[in-house]
C-alpha cells in the first residue's frame, strides 16, 4: 500500500489544481481563438459577397451599356438601309429598335439610381437620345416622302452630328467610370481578403503555441476547415444553380423576342387593316356616286337631256374624288411629283369657303378671317388645300359634327428656333381652332404618326396628319398643336413666306383631273399611234380616245411584239406606252427602241410608276391615269413637241456654230 504524505497530497492537489487553472485557461483561448476566427471568416464571407454583388451589378451597368450602343447602331444601320433602299420595313425596323434603346436607357437609368454621378451622365444620354431621335425622324420622313437625295444627305450629315458625338461619349464615360468603380471594389474585397488572411495567420501561430490546448484547437480546427469545406461545395452548387439560372433567362429572352417580333407583326397587319379599310371605305362612296349616276343618266337619257348630263356630272364628280383619292396615297408614297407655286394663304382659304361648308356640314359654324393680308407661300396648291381640308374635317370629327370652326391666316416674324426647327425669318401661319373634345398630351404627341387614328376601324386611314407633317417638314414649316381636353384643339401652320409671283402653268404632262371642262386645245394632224398597254380595257379606252380626237391607233398588248408593229407600220409618229406590264416594262422597251426609231416621240402613260427609276423615263412625257380627252390631246401635242425640240447635244452643237 502506498501512502502518501500530506505535502505529496498537497502537491498533487495543487498540480491538479494549476493543470484545472490551465485547461480552464487554454480552454477559453482556445474558445477565443474559435471565436476570432469564425468572427474573421464571417466578415470574409460578408465582405466576398458584397464585392461580388457590386461586380455583378457594374458587369450589368456595362453589358447595359454596350447593348445599349449595339442598338443605336443597329437602328441607325436600318435607317441608312430604309434611305437607300426605301423598304418600310426596314424603316420600321429602325424605328423598333430606336424604341427599344429608349427602354434600355430607362433601365439604365434604374439600376443606376444608386449613384448620382452615372445618373448625371444617364440625364445627358437621355438628352442626346432624344435629339438625336429628332434628327434621325427627319431623315425617315425626307425619306417617306420620296426625297431620297435629302434623306441620304442628312442621314451622312447626321452620322457626324454632336448628338451621337456625345451619346458615344456619354456611354464610353459611363462605361470606364463603371470600370473604375468595378477596379476600386474589387481592390477592396482583395484588401478585406489580405487583412482577414492575416488575421488568421496570427490567430493559427498563437493556436500551435497553445501546446496544452492541441488537441482542442486541432479539434476546432478540424471543424473550421470542415465549414470551410463545406462552404466552398456549398459556392460550387451556389455556381452551378447560377448557371442553370443563366441559362434559363437565356431561353426566356429568346422566347420573348420571338413572341415581340410576332407582336409587332400583329401590330403591322393591324394597321394595314386600318389603312385598306380606311381606304375601302372613301372608295366604296365614291363608287356608290359613280355607279349611282351612271344607273340615273342611263334612265333619263331618252327623255330629259338636262338631267342626263346632270347625272353624268355627278358620277364624273365621284370619278375624279377617286382619283384625287389616288393622288393623296401617291403623294404620301412618295410616287406622285409636287407642283409648286406662289399662294397667298389667304385667298386660298377663301376660295375654300363653298368646299368646307359642303364638307362640314350645316351644324358646324364656320369663321374664315385674315388677321394680317398678302401673307403668300410657295406650295403645291392641292396639297396645301388637302392640308386645310384635313385639319378641318379633323376639327369636326372632335366637335361630333357640332361647333365653331375658326381658320385663320396671318403672318409672324421668328427667331431662329422659336417655334421647333425654324430658322429665323418671315412666315404664314394657318391656324384650324376647334372648341370640340381636345386631346390628351400622349395622344397630341402621336397624331402626326403615319398610320395612327383614333376614329374606328374603316372610318380612317391614319394619313392625313401625318401628310400634313411631311408637306410642312418639306417646305421647311413647323406645325404646333394646343390642345386642352374637353376645351378643344389650335394647330398652327408655319410656313416660310415668299415674295408675291404669279404662278406659271402646268406641264401637260401632269395636269390634275379637274371636274371643270376645260377647253379644247387645238387638235395636232392626224398620226399613226402605237399604244403598248397590257389590260385589254384600258388598251381599248385608250384606242378609242384616239380616235375621237382625230388619231389612228394601232393597237400592241405586249411590248416585246412592239418591234414588229413598228417595222410593219412606218408611218407611226408616236409611241403610247404603259410603265408597268409584266414581261418588259415601258421605259426598258422605250430603251431597246429608241436608237432604232429616234424619230418617234414617247408618252408614258401610267396611274403607280412603282419601283422604276424616275430616271428611265429618258427626258419623255408622263401622263397620269384616268385622263381626260383634253388631257390626251395635250399630253399627245407636248409629246410631239418635246421630240422636235433640239436635244442638249444638239444645243451645243448649235451653240458652237
Amino acid at each position: 500500500m502506498v501512502i502518501r504524505s500530506e505535502a505529496q497530497t498537497a502537491a498533487l492537489g495543487g498540480g491538479a489544481t494549476w493543470r484545472t487553472v490551465m485547461l480552464v485557461v487554454m480552454g477559453l483561448l482556445g474558445a477565443a481563438v474559435l471565436v476570432a476566427m469564425i468572427v474573421t471568416l464571417g466578415s470574409a464571407n460578408r465582405q466576398r459577397d458584397q464585392a461580388l454583388d457590386l461586380q455583378a451589378h457594374s458587369y450589368d451597368v456595362m453589358i447595359l451599356a454596350r447593348t445599349l450602343s449595339g442598338t443605336i447602331a443597329r437602328s441607325e444601320a436600318s435607317l441608312g438601309r430604309y434611305v437607300i433602299s426605301g423598304d418600310k420595313q426596314l424603316g420600321q425596323l429602325y424605328f423598333d429598335e430606336w424604341v427599344l434603346a429608349g427602354s434600355q436607357i430607362d433601365r439604365l437609368d434604374r439600376i443606376t439610381g444608386d449613384n448620382p454621378e452615372q445618373q448625371t451622365r444617364i440625364d445627358r444620354l437621355r438628352a442626346a437620345y432624344d435629339a438625336r431621335g429628332r434628327e434621325l425622324s427627319l431623315t425617315a420622313l425626307s425619306t417617306s416622302y420620296g426625297k431620297n437625295g435629302q434623306a441620304l444627305a442628312r442621314y451622312y450629315q447626321a452620322r457626324k452630328a454632336p448628338t451621337l458625338i456625345e451619346i458615344n461619349a456619354t456611354l464610353d464615360t459611363l462605361i470606364a467610370r463603371e470600370r473604375a468603380l468595378l477596379d476600386e471594389r474589387t481592390a477592396s474585397a482583395m484588401g478585406s481578403v489580405d487583412r482577414s488572411s492575416r488575421v488568421a495567420g496570427v490567430l493559427a501561430v498563437f493556436g500551435v503555441l497553445l501546446v496544452l490546448g492541441a488537441i482542442l484547437l486541432g479539434w476546432f480546427t478540424i471543424r473550421a476547415v470542415g465549414e470551410r469545406a463545406t462552404a466552398l461545395a456549398d459556392a460550387e452548387l451556389e455556381r452551378e444553380r447560377a448557371a442553370e439560372l443563366t441559362a434559363a433567362v437565356a431561353a426566356a429572352t429568346a422566347e420573348l423576342r420571338v413572341q415581340e417580333a410576332k407582336l409587332r407583326q400583329i401590330q403591322k397587319m393591324e394597321a394595314v387593316g386600318q389603312l385598306t379599310g380606311g381606304i375601302a371605305h372613301d372608295f366604296n362612296n365614291m363608287l356608290a356616286v359613280v355607279l349611282g349616276g351612271l344607273e340615273l343618266a342611263r334612265r333619263s337619257i331618252g327623255a330629259d337631256h338636262a338631267d342626263a348630263r346632270r347625272h353624268i356630272d355627278n358620277a364624273t364628280e365621284g370619278a375624279n374624288r377617286a382619283a384625287a383619292l389616288t393622288r393623296r396615297l401617291l403623294a404620301f408614297s412618295r410616287e406622285d411629283s409636287l407642283k409648286p407655286e406662289s399662294i397667298d394663304a389667304a385667298a386660298l382659304v377663301a376660295g375654300m369657303s363653298d368646299l368646307l361648308d359642303r364638307t362640314l356640314g350645316d351644324a358646324i359654324t364656320l369663321i374664315a378671317r385674315a388677321e394680317t393680308p398678302g401673307g403668300c407661300v410657295r406650295a403645291d396648291r392641292v396639297q396645301l388645300e388637302n392640308a386645310v381640308l384635313n385639319l378641318a374635317v379633323n376639327a369636326r370629327d372632335a366637335m361630333n359634327g357640332r361647333g365653331t370652326l375658326t381658320i385663320a391666316t396671318g403672318t409672324a416674324t421668328l427667331a431662329a428656333g422659336q417655334v421647333g426647327q425654324c430658322a429665323a425669318g418671315a412666315y404664314v401661319t394657318i391656324s384650324v381652332v376647334d372648341d370640340g373634345c381636345g386631346m390628351t398630351p400622349d395622344i397630341a404627341e402621336r397624331v402626326f404618326e403615319p398610320f395612327f387614328t383614333t376614329k374606328d376601324v374603316g372610318k380612317g386611314t391614319g394619313l392625313g396628319l401625318s401628310q400634313i407633317f411631311a408637306l410642312v417638314q418639306q417646305l421647311e414649316g413647323e406645325v404646333t398643336i394646343a390642345s386642352t381636353p374637353g376645351e378643344g384643339t389650335a394647330v398652327t401652320l408655319y410656313l416660310p413666306r415668299t415674295a408675291d409671283a404669279v404662278a406659271g402653268p402646268l406641264p401637260a404632262s401632269v395636269l390634275p383631273v379637274s371636274t371643270t371642262v376645260a377647253p379644247v386645245v387645238p387638235a395636232a394632224a392626224m398620226l399613226d399611234i402605237l399604244v403598248v398597254e397590257d389590260d385589254p380595257r384600258v388598251l381599248t379606252a385608250t384606242i378609242g380616245a384616239l380616235e375621237e380626237i382625230g388619231h389612228r391607233a394601232i393597237a400592241c398588248d405586249d411590248p416585246l411584239a412592239a418591234p414588229a408593229l413598228l417595222a410593219a407600220n412606218p408611218t407611226i409618229g408616236l409611241i403610247i406606252s404603259d410603265v408597268l406590264m409584266p414581261r418588259q416594262t415601258g421605259p426598258e422597251m422605250i430603251a431597246a427602241l429608241s436608237p432604232l426609231y429616234p424619230h418617234i416621240a414617247v408618252l408614258f402613260v401610267t396611274g403607280f410608276a412603282g419601283e422604276v427609276n424616275v430616271a428611265q423615263f429618258g427626258g419623255h412625257d408622263v401622263l397620269r391615269k384616268p385622263f381626260t380627252l383634253n388631257g390626251l390631246e395635250r399630253a399627245v401635242i407636248a409629246a410631239l413637241a418635246a421630240e422636235r425640240a433640239p436635244s442638249p447635244a444638239q444645243h451645243e452643237r448649235i451653240a458652237a456654230e
